[in-house]
């Protein structure tokens, strides 16, 4: 399961992300995931509430009473979302598909395969699965390719299950930034209703999109940057901060997030959207 986040890329002082093509900033994020994937499972308190709230509201009639249902787990990681379907589902196959090897070796034990590739681009027969499955992996990706890609591996009827980042993730830290400059601090995510445009330009029907807020607290906002590193989350991608922040810009930046304090902490708000359509 794919981080839950938009990606600060600061840490108290850091250099920030250069623009750069598309390509390259898969191989970042890519290498990020590498690196990441020792600490990932203990970092990743949002993601697995996420990846179960996916399951929660599934439904599951279309594919589960096949024998054998073929489950793709895009964007597997280590496995967190692929064992959850196991625990419900003992005889479903499933094929874990991630872009980082290092996920990929944590995940093996938890899946039939596991194929390192790009969930734009699958390596995967027409026609094939009975349930595209993703946690959190789509917010790197164009939506148009990633469903246009389910809908070419799903069967007839098939199911696609996913979820992903909205626009409110992390706002508190966008509001926070804003005081020092104007560049990206965070990730761009799409809305709903692109989402929605996106599956039914891929072909799908009975689309059902749920949107939903997760929040985390942290005693201060290194403690907030240092769980979204651990997660492997350090790339924004085009429009980031070209060069250092200083000290007197990081002071500045958590007086800012100061205001947003609750008694339980610095919150940290993941816009989370659910989404499920039939092919």
């Amino acid at each position: 399961m794919r981080p839950s986040l938009t990606i600060p890329n600061v840490s108290p002082p850091c250099s920030a992300i250069t623009a750069m093509p598309s390509h390259v900033i898969k191989q970042r994020v890519r290498e990020s995931f590498d690196r990441a994937a020792s600490s990932y499972d203990q970092a990743a308190i949002v993601q697995r509430t996420v990846c179960q709230r996916l399951l929660e509201e599934l439904d599951p009639t279309s594919f589960v009473a096949k024998n054998k249902a073929h489950v793709l787990d895009a964007g597997c990681g280590t496995g967190y979302g692929a064992r959850l379907l196991r625990e419900r589902w003992p005889n479903i196959c499933i094929t874990g598909i991630d872009f980082a090897p290092s996920m990929l070796k944590l995940a093996n034990s938890d899946v039939e395969s596991c194929i390192a590739a790009d969930i734009e681009k699958l390596p995967l027969t027409t026609a094939s699965i009975d349930l595209w499955w993703s946690s959190l992996a789509i917010q790197w990706c164009h939506p148009n390719a990633v469903f246009a890609e389910a809908a070419r591996v799903l069967k007839p009827s098939g199911q696609i299950a996913f979820s992903t980042l909205g626009s409110g993730t992390f706002r508190e830290l966008d509001k926070a930034f804003a005081q020092i400059d104007r560049h990206r601090h965070t990730l761009t995510f799409v809305t709903p209703e692109v989402l929605h445009a996106a599956l039914e330009q891929a072909g799908f029907r009975d689309i059902r999109l749920l949107r939903e807020t997760h929040t985390v607290h942290y005693p201060d906002l290194k403690s907030l940057l240092k769980s979204v590193k651990a997660i492997g989350a350090q790339n924004v991608g085009h429009g980031g901060r070209n060069g250092m922040l200083g000290r007197h810009a990081w002071k500045k930046v958590e007086a800012a997030y100061e205001r947003h304090r609750t008694p339980a902490g610095l919150p940290a708000c993941y816009d989370v959207i659910l989404g499920y359509a039939t092919k």
